[in-house]
């Protein structure tokens, strides 16, 4: 008997390799979108958190029973932990792998969440706030990377990071909505036990489609180490630990004044501990902010008029919130409906920046934002407590937040254009933790203009005499902020060349 063995037919076999090949190629860019897809929505959780709890405040206080302080560690409590530990969690994304540091991030927060929603004393929802910025500051510098990693140089990346920046201004401008429909149809505590499921899919999705990386493509803790890359944790906790004393002092003042030791003791000793950090970092073989970066025109000057800008926009949205629900009756969800056109104010006016750049130039532009935004504080500290809607929160708030996205993105440019290419990554932090440590600090600062006018008094009109005086005190640190940009940031010359990169830098412009 004859056995015939068959070769392989070659045209069959080459065919299946072309169908193969096929296949490979059209399911790379399913897993490229996939990973784009899980890191911005991490991004969006982080934006959304930093803003969803404001139109829950009041829910909150009267079911804890938070004090007004309270109520601002709240808020603080998250962004002094996401600023003091944004330029550490950026260290160790690059040192230990980007996937790593997205996954404790993420899980980190998660967990927070849980915490908070479940809190049943206010300290422990402060607390757990504490931990859910400290989550976002491992997280958050890791989105960006693993989408531009994700994707070859070219329109592919810019449609990319587009897609980036376009969530997390969406997370921004969603946070009153959603805030206010689950505390209006559940509970305040689904404002923080909804990033549970959302984590939990995203954490999954990230441990199968993401692959590991570190700065210059080391594979190895080892590698990862090498270089004198090491984690200034020692930085980055006295930082944090100075802001978060130096805040308290300030709050301090509105029960004891400006001379007791209760207020003296925190603002002193948070001041030494900055203090000390300055000298860390001055001594530290890898410092996590090195000084050397402020020797630059460009840098100080915009981190300086971002610190300051962000002091009064931030506290915009706390005391627009309390306002609307306290003084004119907003239930949560028709005060985060009434702050929507404020939301896409800033994503238009931080869209509109590069183009005016090109005419008449970042500084220019910049200043031009701070005088927008400083005449929507002065119309906003007219208000009453009988006011409309018109003339109290919708004009004033466009005006405010238009003019905050106009001011942040050529600032943003202007400092990241002024560094040196090897710190071009850091000064893209440096730049988000001053407009995020100036926000918690401007915060404290006019929620206790606020009180010392408010005086005890909870009437209506009481309440809106303190916050129309904390927004008179805004438009005044917004026009400050007008006058140190035109007289210390470069000139002509400067903006010409943040021009260039005015796209990328307004992707980080929205507050």
């Amino acid at each position: 008997m004859t056995v015939m063995v068959h070769a392989p037919d070659a045209e069959g076999t080459a065919e299946s390799a072309a169908q193969t090949a096929m296949s490979t190629r059209a399911s790379r860019p399913m897993r490229t979108w996939a990973v784009i897809l899980a890191a911005c929505a991490g991004q969006f959780l982080v934006v959304l958190d930093v803003s969803v709890v404001n139109v829950a405040l009041p829910s909150m206080r009267a079911d804890l029973g938070l004090s007004t302080t309270g109520l601002q560690w709240v808020l603080n409590a998250y962004s002094i932990a996401f600023a003091g530990f944004m330029l550490l969690g950026g260290r160790a994304a690059d040192i230990f792998g980007r996937k790593l540091m997205f996954l404790t991030g993420l899980g980190l927060f998660t967990a927070a969440s849980v915490a908070g929603g479940l809190a049943q004393e206010g300290w422990q929802l402060v607390a757990a706030r504490a931990v859910q910025g400290l989550g976002a500051a491992v997280l958050a510098p890791a989105t960006l990377t693993i989408v531009t990693a994700a994707v070859p140089p070219g329109p592919a990346r810019t449609r990319a990071i587009g897609t980036w920046t376009a969530v997390g201004a969406a997370g921004g401008a969603a946070g009153g909505l959603v805030g206010g429909v689950l505390t209006d149809l559940l509970s305040w505590r689904w404002v923080l036990l909804i990033n549970v499921p959302v984590g939990a899919l995203v954490l999954i999705g990230a441990a199968i489609w993401f692959t590991e990386s570190r700065a210059g493509g080391g594979t190895s803790h080892a590698e990862g180490r090498g270089g004198g890359r090491r984690l200034d944790l020692p930085g980055a906790v006295l930082v944090t630990g100075g802001l978060a004393a130096v805040a308290y002092g300030i709050v301090q003042t509105e029960e004891s004044g400006w001379t007791a030791p209760g207020t003296l003791l925190p603002l002193l000793g948070g001041l030494a501990v900055l203090a000390l950090f300055v000298a860390v970092e001055a001594r530290t073989g890898a410092p996590l902010m090195p000084l050397k970066v402020f020797r630059s025109r460009a840098v100080s000057a915009a981190n300086v008029a971002m610190f300051v800008c962000g002091s009064a926009s931030f506290a915009m949205w706390f005391f627009m919130t309390v306002y609307a629900q306290n003084v004119l009756g907003y239930t949560p969800l028709e005060a985060g409906l009434a702050l929507i056109p404020s939301s896409v104010s800033v994503i238009v006016g931080s869209k509109l920046a590069p183009r005016l750049m090109v005419r008449a130039g970042a500084r220019n532009v910049a200043a031009i934002g701070a005088l927008v935004a400083a005449t929507g504080f002065g119309w906003q500290s007219t208000m009453t407590a009988e006011g409309t809607y018109f003339t109290t929160i919708l004009g004033p708030g466009i005006l405010m937040m238009a003019g905050a996205g106009l001011a942040t993105t050529p600032l943003a440019s202007l400092a990241t254009s002024g560094a040196a290419p090897g710190d071009a990554g850091l000064v893209s932090g440096l730049i988000n933790t001053s407009r995020t440590m100036g926000g918690a600090l401007g915060l404290a600062t006019l929620s206790t203009v606020a009180a010392a006018r408010t005086a005890g008094g909870t009437d209506p009109q009481a309440l809106t005499a303190g916050y129309a005086l904390a927004f008179r005190t805004g438009t005044g640190l917004l026009l400050v902020a007008a006058v140190l940009m035109l007289l210390w940031l470069p000139g002509a010359a400067a903006s010409k060349e943040s021009v260039q990169d005015s796209s990328a830098g307004s992707g980080t412009a929205r507050d």
